[in-house]
C-alpha cells in the first residue's frame, strides 16, 4: 500500500470519527457504474480502442520492417566489407531507436494516447462529477466517496448509495424505478 492512499485512510477515518464537532454525511457513487450507462461514454471508449488498435498495428508494421533488416543483414552478413557490416548495423539501430521513440510518443507518459484519451473521455467525466456534486449538494453531503476508485470499501451500507441520484441527475435513471434513500 503507498503512501498516499495510507494518508488519505488516514484522513477519511479522522474525518468519519468524529474529529470536528458536528456529524458528517457522507455517501458513495459508483462513477464506473455511471460511466457504463452514458452512450456517450460508450463511444468515446470505442473511438480511444480504435485508434489504439492503429497505433498498435502501425508500431508492429514498423518493428517488423526492423526485424526483416536484421534478418536481410544476417543473411548477407558473410558476404560484407566491415564497412558496409558497420553501415548497415547502424542503419538498424537508428531504425530500433526510431520506432521505440514513435512507440513512446504515442503510449508513453503524456504520449499522444494519454492526450486524445484526455479530449475524448475527460468531458463526460465532467459530467458525472458536475451531476455528483449537484447531487452532494441537493443531498447536503460533506463527503463523497467514489466506490469504483482505489480507495477500497469493505462493506457499504446501500442507504448511503447515491449512484441513482447521480444517473438522475444525468438524465439516465430509470423512469419506473423511485429513489428512497434514509
Amino acid at each position: 500500500m503507498n503512501h498516499l492512499k495510507i494518508y488519505g485512510l488516514v484522513f477519511v477515518i479522522l474525518l468519519l470519527s468524529g474529529v470536528n464537532s458536528y456529524a458528517q454525511k457522507f455517501g458513495y457513487v459508483d462513477t464506473g457504474y455511471v460511466l457504463q450507462q452514458m452512450p456517450e461514454y460508450g463511444e468515446a471508449k470505442s473511438e480511444i480502442d480504435k485508434l489504439s488498435s492503429k497505433w498498435q498495428q502501425e508500431i508492429q508494421a514498423m518493428y517488423q520492417e526492423v526485424e526483416e533488416l536484421e534478418a536481410s543483414y544476417q543473411a548477407e552478413e558473410v558476404l560484407l566489407t566491415k564497412e558496409m557490416k558497420d553501415d548497415r548495423y547502424k542503419e538498424i539501430q537508428e531504425r530500433w531507436d526510431e520506432v521505440k521513440a514513435y512507440q513512446n510518443k504515442v503510449f508513453g507518459y503524456e504520449g499522444l494516447f494519454f492526450l486524445k484519451k484526455q479530449e475524448v473521455i475527460k468531458p463526460v467525466q465532467d459530467k458525472v462529477f458536475e451531476a455528483v456534486e449537484k447531487v452532494a449538494k441537493s443531498q447536503r453531503l460533506q463527503i463523497v466517496f467514489d466506490k469504483s476508485g482505489d480507495l477500497v470499501m469493505i462493506y457499504t451500507d446501500p442507504v448511503h448509495d447515491y449512484t441513482d441520484y447521480v444517473l438522475e441527475e444525468l438524465g439516465l435513471g430509470d423512469k419506473n424505478d423511485v429513489i428512497s434513500n434514509n
